[in-house]
């Protein structure tokens, strides 16, 4: 399972949908993509977390994947396709997508720009 950055946000704030994350990262190898550490830095930093603290725990609790050329290319390639029906997706999400397609894994993440997608488990809402 490859955790999108809202995946272990909702982790880290203890939600919800958080004890659904810790659920599958206590059931599942999980992944995540190098991409959502820059993105769960820049939350941190708007939250005043322990950035350090969740960037450790990202690595301990999940296996943090690299970008490569197959993937920045995929990711270029959806982005072009996605941007066409959905204006709100964004650079980041191909970048996770084309992570999960590379390595046959499956989403699980909180942002919807994701539902219409297979192979992706949306957290639901509160």
């Amino acid at each position: 399972m490859l955790l999108d950055t809202s995946a272990w946000i909702e982790f880290f704030d203890g939600t919800k949908q958080g004890a659904r994350v810790r659920e599958v990262l206590t059931k599942e190898t999980c992944y995540t993509s190098i991409v959502s550490i820059s993105e769960l830095v820049n939350w941190s930093c708007k939250e005043k977390n322990d950035t350090e603290f969740l960037v450790n725990a990202v690595g301990d609790l999940s296996i943090v994947v690299d970008l490569n050329n197959d993937i920045a290319v995929l990711a270029g390639k959806l982005n072009f396709e996605r941007k066409k029906t959905n204006k709100k997706w964004g650079i980041m999400d191909s970048f996770v997508l084309a992570t999960a397609m590379y390595y046959y894994l499956k989403i699980l993440s909180k942002d919807p720009d994701f539902g219409d997608l297979q192979n992706v488990e949306i957290l639901p809402k509160d």
